[in-house]
């Protein structure tokens, strides 16, 4: 008797009309017949359930489904009940087969896996120069996308301000092992917003403040500190799917991670965005400063000894020089969606 199995699969609507939704559920469909070569000899869909949100109301997606004539099998339409992390304008399926050792899932349009048991969480890594705006860029495409946004540079940051609170140096070794065994940085998520907690208080105004950066910089170069980051990083993209934004997250946090990218700049429009972020804040600083701070930074970065910053072989570049934050989110977003095709 053949192996039955169940392949899972959801999407987003743009808009409750029925273009719309006939649309979707024909891309969803068609993907999970193409990545499972349902339909051949010996791989036939044997049932198929689509469930559906309660604000979906202009197209039946099972009915979509039907009149695409994608899928010959007896169909069944529901109404999603309200579920935890669920998604508005969301549609399912569930489709059980026969024949098949290995299915692969399919996720589009930023529909979230609901079982994680199930599927393997999909990362996204963006590393890149200080200033190339990797943490601006990582946010939205992660609220465009559905997933968790993780600000490892907060966690470094974090880290620095608690050594020069301490007063310890770089080369105090001794000291540097000391602060980390009795610090506690903690990640919460609150509507999946992070927060980032040092020894249990809110540093999310302290760590952007400007004399930060060199200290998140300085430290993290340290190969004690780093792994104790790391460490909690991996954990937390292995249980979510989540963007990532550094230094070294395509190289070494998530090496592994199917979505790659550098983000870059030319010195002088980093140097300029940040000095525009820093004045907007109300600090008083001088662009000249900021400029010399930021060419330190990446030599400090791209030579130090452990993990410096350098783009990962399969990583794609992107200069955003001459781009602004759509055009950016708009070609990264493009990429993801061919990886995540191919992820599951």
């Amino acid at each position: 008797m053949d192996k039955i199995s169940v392949i899972r699969g959801a999407t987003t609507v743009k808009s409750d009309t029925a273009v719309d939704i006939s649309e979707s559920v024909k891309e969803l469909v068609s993907e999970i017949v193409a990545k499972n070569g349902l339909n051949e000899k010996g791989r036939q869909p044997i049932f198929c359930i689509i469930s559906s949100t309660s604000d979906i109301t202009a197209l039946y997606p099972a009915r979509a489904v039907r009149e695409s004539d994608i899928l010959n099998c007896p169909l069944f339409s529901c109404l999603e009940p309200p579920i935890k992390d669920s998604l508005p304008m969301c549609i399912r399926v569930m489709i059980q087969v026969s024949g098949i050792n290995e299915i692969k899932h399919v996720y589009l349009r930023g529909a979230k896996v609901l079982r994680p048991d199930l599927c393997r969480p999909f990362s996204v890594a963006v590393d890149g120069p200080s200033g190339a705006g990797k943490s601006t860029i990582a946010k939205l495409l992660a609220k465009r996308l559905n997933m968790t946004y993780l600000d490892t540079g907060a966690m470094y940051r974090a880290i620095g301000l608690k050594m020069h609170n301490c007063g310890i140096s770089l080369d105090d070794e001794t000291g540097i092992l000391k602060v980390l065994d009795n610090t506690d940085v903690s990640v919460e998520f609150e509507n999946d917003v992070q927060k980032v907690y040092l020894d249990g208080v809110d540093v999310g105004k302290e760590i952007r403040k400007h004399y930060v950066s060199k200290l998140a910089s300085d430290f993290s170069a340290i190969a004690v500190v780093r792994k104790k980051l790391v460490d909690m990083q991996r954990k937390i993209a292995s249980r979510r799917d989540c963007i990532l934004d550094g230094r070294d997250i395509g190289t070494k946090v998530l090496p592994d991670s199917p979505a790659k990218f550098f983000l870059t700049a030319s010195v002088d429009v980093r140097a300029k965005r940040r000095f525009d972020e820093l004045t907007a804040k109300g600090e008083k600083c001088d662009f000249e400063t900021v400029k010399k701070d930021m060419q330190s930074r990446d030599y400090n970065d791209s030579h130090r000894k452990v993990d410096p910053l350098k783009k990962a072989a399969d990583a794609i570049e992107i200069d955003s020089s001459d781009m602004d934050i759509e055009q950016v989110i708009e070609r990264m977003t493009e990429e993801i969606d061919k990886k995540r095709r191919c992820f599951q």
